[in-house]
């Protein structure tokens, strides 16, 4: 996986997880692969693979069982969906609404960008 250089790398592959739930690939109470397998599958130090799961753990998206490893929590998914989108607002939609005013955009000339985006997934 490829990085973003001003991001943590923990928080990159906690949001990559997160992606995982949002798209039902993990489901509520689903074991998610072990810490180890998240290290080498993004190519990291264990370290920061046991950190992005504490981070989620603390956010309540997943949670431990000891000696089994980590599972999507029986909210995971809402969670998940709060931490996207409270990430979004807070670093994303400022930038594209920064864009937005450049290019003296509004709301409706994106609507059917939009929607052929959406009808294409």
């Amino acid at each position: 996986m490829e990085f973003i250089e001003n991001k943590a790398i923990y928080l990159q592959i906690a949001e990559r997880i997160c992606e995982k739930i949002l798209t039902r690939q993990w489901q509520n109470n689903d074991r998610i692969p072990a810490v180890r397998e998240i290290a080498v599958s993004f190519e990291v130090n264990p370290n920061t693979a046991n950190r992005a799961c504490d981070f989620l753990q603390k956010k309540g998206i997943i949670y431990n069982k000891r000696g089994l490893g980590f599972f999507v929590a029986e909210d995971g998914y809402n969670k998940a969906l709060m931490y996207k989108r409270e990430d979004f607002y807070a670093h994303q939609l400022p930038a594209f609404f920064n864009n937005m005013s450049l290019l003296n955009l509004k709301c409706e000339d994106l609507e059917k960008y939009y929607e052929e985006m959406i009808k294409n997934k």
